[in-house]
């Protein structure tokens, strides 16, 4: 595929008390058990043909303490592919302590509100590898995996996010992650097209036809300057999409949507 085409397929998993877990709407007490062995579950992925892996610790992501460094060691040493790591990095230590395990790029959220000037920093450490995640509910952002409900628009953050350095977000709708009711492709789109940012989206896809309308809207355009933009021109593109629960309860066969995507 060309550089224009170019939309990864990216399997999550997503680690709680040592397993492989999926929630409904970012709830702790929601989940569903996926198997018993992150690392298996990751090198299935990479088995199927994934080019990357999006790989999230909820434990630390609640408390703001890595429960899984050992895991995630595991992980990166084993994959002969990229894997993105969140969930609980609020230190500039925790960040480091990540990279050097060798994790490919790491994912900043609740800080992201609290401490702009930690992204900041690790942006320069770090130039390319630091992406955002901004969670949101009713487009408002949700911190503390998903707890707390702020008054800043996501479009406001990936905007402040743009003018620290930051290249790359993961746009999650809460309300629809985990519950396979079609990703919020408005929101996504939007977020791209006002940002001029690099998106990816995550959150409630349930079937080929969800990636396939997330791939269509890849190139919604540059930033436009609303919300008080930076003024910045840059293409907007919609670069990839997160797959989870919908890969785990058999809605999408990963390889066969792989191949599909390669022909569209």
């Amino acid at each position: 595929m060309g550089a224009d085409t170019m939309f990864e397929l990216i399997p999550a998993v997503d680690m709680k008390g040592g397993k492989c877990v999926r929630l409904q709407e970012g709830v702790a007490s929601r989940s569903t058990e996926y198997g018993s062995d992150p690392a298996a579950m990751a090198a299935h992925w990479e088995s199927l043909g994934a080019g990357r892996l999006h790989l999230v610790d909820l434990d630390g992501a609640f408390t703001g303490q890595a429960a899984h460094l050992e895991i995630a060691k595991k992980i990166f040493q084993t994959l002969k592919i990229p894997v993105e790591f969140g969930g609980g990095l609020r230190t500039l230590e925790q960040i480091e302590t990540m990279f050097d395990l060798g994790a490919d790029r790491v994912i900043l959220g609740t800080v992201a509100i609290d401490s702009p000037e930690l992204v900041e920093e690790a942006v320069k450490r770090h130039p390319g590898a630091v992406i955002v995640g901004i969670d949101a509910r009713e487009g408002m952002v949700a911190l503390r995996g998903w707890v707390d409900v702020t008054s800043v628009s996501a479009v406001e953050l990936a905007l402040r996010m743009k003018n620290l350095g930051v290249e790359r977000i993961i746009y999650t709708d809460v309300a629809r992650d985990g519950m396979l009711t079609g990703v919020n492709f408005e929101e996504t789109e939007n977020l791209a097209r006002r940002t001029g940012m690099k998106i990816i989206g995550s959150g409630g896809v349930a079937s080929d036809a969800d990636v396939r309308r997330l791939w269509e809207a890849r190139n919604p355009g540059g930033a436009d300057g609303a919300d008080g933009a930076d003024g910045g021109t840059g293409a907007g593109v919609i670069e990839g999409v997160i797959l989870g629960r919908a890969l785990y309860d058999k809605k999408i066969d990963f390889a066969a949507l792989r191949a599909r995507l390669l022909s569209w």
